[in-house]
């Protein structure tokens, strides 16, 4: 997802999985080389998405962050 702007600094970022876009992509363009047509594809939305949190943008606001949420988290960036 947009977990380069927690590594930056963020608090927290949750949204689709780049890799798993670009590899839905590729298999769309795949397609489109083969001869399918555009228009003819199937309109897909993102199923995967990750939840990143930045545990020393938590600490320095003085948050606390639920154990719930950094147990679903993908990622925590400590550093």
């Amino acid at each position: 997802g947009l977990g380069h702007f927690v590594q930056s600094g963020a608090l927290l970022s949750y949204g689709p999985s780049l890799f798993d876009l670009f590899r839905r992509s590729a298999n769309w363009i795949d397609k489109i080389l083969k001869g399918a047509k555009p228009a003819d594809l199937a309109i897909e939305q993102p199923t995967l998405f990750e939840l990143v949190i930045n545990a020393k943008t938590v600490k320095a606001l003085g948050l606390t962050i639920p154990r719930s949420l950094l147990l679903r988290a993908d990622r925590i960036i400590d550093r």
